[in-house]
Parts: C-alpha cells; structure tokens; sequence
C-alpha cells in the first residue's frame, strides 16, 4: 500500500516538477512515512528526479524548445554547486533557512503578478555570463544540498537573468537538474544513503509525471505555466514559514 502512494507522489511530483517546482515537498514526507530517515529519502529521491527530467527533457528537445547550447553553459556552474551542496554540512539554523526560503517564495509570487509580461514573453537581454555562472553555480549548491524548491530559483534566474518566457525556461530548468542531479546522486549512493527498490518506484510515477508536465507547459503555453507557478509558490511558501515557526 506505501508502495502505491509512492508512485502517486512521484506522479504527482513529476507534474509539478516540469511546471513549477516543490514536487519533493511531497515525495520527501512519503519516503519518511515508507520509514526511510530523512538522509536516505533526500537520496532516494534523486531517483525520482533523474527519470522524470530525463522524460521531459527528451519530450522538450523533441518540440525544439530547449536551447541546448546554452543549457549546457548553465550547467556547469549548477553541476559543480551541487557536488558542493551535496558533500558540505550546513550551518545555518534549518528554521531560519526555511522562513527565508518561504519569504522569498512570496515575494517571488507577488513580482509574477505584479510584472506578468516578464514571465510570459521572451526577451532580449544583455547576459552576463559571470554573473550568470555564479547564480547557477549558487543554486546549483541548494540544490545539491536540499533540492526542494530548487525549481523556483532556476526559473527565476532564467526568466530575469537569460530573458527566457516559461516555456523555454521549463526546458532548461528540467535539463540543468538532470545534469547536476546525476553527478550529486553518486554522492548520495557513495555514502549509502539510497534505498534503491523505493527509489525506482518512486521514477515509475515520476517519469508518468514529468511527460504529463511538460506535454501541459508545451500545450498550454506561458499564461498556464504563470497560473500553476503562483499558485505552488504561495503554498510551499507558506508552508515553509509555518513549517519553520512551529519547530
């Protein structure tokens, strides 16, 4: 029976991952319940990840909506922080991690409604690249490290930072997390802290998840994207903040 609620988070994960973000919101609390401790479900879960971005990204390279050349580039600094963030220890009390995560969360929700034609219309920008490898290289280290939300930071950065509309930035969100993910998950099985049999359940549902997701971002478009992407930052940020007050 845990088994089967496996799967369906990592359905439901996969979805959300492809679109938005936060999908290890859920898989993360099942793996525990399946009796996983949290280090082995935070490696677990990679499982999950790599099938699911390995769906969509070959979905999103297919419809010709992945900038290839340039996901590479971002992938390096995001790959090199992730091996960082996997190997270190962080010692930066967890609650107040999680009220500023949330809090930025929301801020982020608000600037979407406040500024929609940024999110929805590709632009020209002037990239830096310098600036652009030590963003990556930034999120690449929380993402190595906690990998939840990690999705909203890589969107935002390719929204603000490459002039990239949701579409195309959902293409190279899901790229650069396979990439970095594949490197930080030897960490994880390195120190034995993967439970190999939940773990490939978990890709079943998520690899049903991340064709769905980005079938929908393909379809739908920017303004459907915008929707689901406010609606999840303003959840998992409150969820983040009440989560870190009530510990």
């Amino acid at each position: 029976m845990l088994y089967i609620l496996v799967f369906l988070a990592g359905l439901f994960s996969g979805f959300i991952n492809v679109i938005a973000g936060g999908g290890s919101l859920i898989t993360l609390p099942v793996l525990n319940l399946l009796g996983l401790p949290i280090d082995v479900a935070n490696g677990t879960n990679r499982i999950g990840i790599i099938f699911q971005n390995i769906t969509a990204t070959t979905k999103f390279r297919k419809n010709d909506v992945l900038d290839l050349k340039r996901a590479i580039f971002l992938a390096i600094p995001a790959t090199f922080g992730a091996l960082v963030g996997a190997n270190i220890v962080v010692n930066i009390d967890k609650a107040l991690l999680k009220s500023i995560v949330g809090f930025i969360l929301i801020i982020m929700s608000i600037f979407l409604v406040k500024r929609p034609d940024l999110w929805t219309k590709e632009r020209k920008v002037k990239r830096n690249n310098i600036i652009s490898f030590v963003v990556f290289f930034l999120i690449g280290i929380y993402g190595g490290f906690i990998q939840a939300g990690v999705g909203f930071f890589l969107m935002s950065a390719l929204v603000l930072l490459e002039g990239y509309d949701l579409v195309k930035t959902n293409a190279i969100k899901v790229f650069l997390v396979l990439v970095y993910t594949l490197f930080a998950f030897i960490v994880f099985a390195v120190n034995d802290q993967v439970n190999y049999i939940a773990g490939f359940v978990l890709a079943l549902g998520s690899i049903s998840g991340g064709y769905l997701g980005s079938t929908f971002s393909i379809k739908k478009g920017s303004k459907w994207i915008q929707r689901v992407l406010f609606i999840v930052l303003i959840i998992i940020g409150i969820y983040y903040i009440y989560n870190a007050l009530t510990k």
